[in-house]
């Protein structure tokens, strides 16, 4: 990717990125390291031969096959917090497209939510949709209309809709949130 195409994408800066972020849950036990033998069956049984009922190791290895049957279930079900984190991991491999597509579902399992609608607006805005993304930016206005950060999205977006005079106004209210953001006041030096 050339540096000009990595200019313009939007990414949250550094300063004002949300603490606590985390990475999915690892699906081996704690204190195991995975392996080829510790394979589960959907039904929670020992995928590698012997008694179906009883792993190669003995019941220590029964409750580390439990263990992971039950987390690979909550890893099925799809709550908010997990499609989210699936949407995030996307994004950071920037694949935009398909952040998008798992973030528009927890957007609808929880409607309005900032921490959701602010990465679905840059997955939009980074995979083209700046229609979509200028929408998703509107509506973070409506949950903060003090944040800085929608401000600037929205005004990105609005720049590649060729709608300047709206860009202009929200990139300079961006500038006004946080006057220390270099990112915003290029953006807007860059907006003419």
């Amino acid at each position: 990717m050339s540096d000009a195409s990595r200019r313009d994408e939007i990414e949250r800066p550094a300063d004002e990125s949300e603490g606590g972020r985390h990475e999915p849950p690892d699906r081996t036990a704690p204190g195991e390291a995975p392996s080829s033998g510790d394979a589960v069956a959907s039904g929670g049984e020992a995928a590698v031969g012997g008694d179906a009922n009883v792993p190669p190791g003995g019941p220590d290895d029964l409750r580390s096959a439990a263990e992971a049957a039950a987390l690979a279930d909550l890893a099925e079900r799809e709550t908010a917090y997990g499609l989210l984190q699936r949407g995030l991991a996307l994004m950071k491999r920037r694949h935009y497209a398909q952040a998008a597509v798992i973030l528009e579902r927890a957007a609808r399992l929880e409607p309005h939510k900032g921490s959701i609608v602010e990465p679905l607006g840059r997955a939009y805005y980074n995979s083209g949709q700046h229609e979509l993304a200028a929408s998703a930016f509107e509506e973070l206005l409506i949950v903060d209309p003090s944040l800085a950060y929608a401000h600037f999205g929205l005004g990105q977006s609005l720049k590649r809709l060729g709608r300047t005079a709206e860009a202009r106004k929200h990139l300079r209210l961006a500038v006004a949130l946080a006057p220390g953001s270099r990112l915003y006041r290029d953006a807007l030096a860059r907006l003419g």
